[in-house]
């Protein structure tokens, strides 16, 4: 299942910060805007798989 969500991200003084849109709570930074988007994947991964044992099932439903 492939999720796609829009981020913004801007130049601070010394790394690329950036915010999900559909989760303003995560943000991330990094020295480029690669490291930036890797980073802010991991911290949504993080959230959204919290509290969630090691040994899971998914399933795809249609809402």
């Amino acid at each position: 299942m492939s999720t796609s969500m829009n981020m913004i991200y801007w130049k601070g003084d010394k790394f690329w910060v950036g915010k999900l849109l559909d989760h303003p709570e995560i943000m991330s930074q990094g020295e480029t805007l690669e490291e930036l988007e890797a980073n802010i994947k991991e911290a949504y991964l993080l959230m959204a798989m919290d509290d969630v044992p090691e040994e899971h099932l998914m399933k795809t439903i249609a809402l």
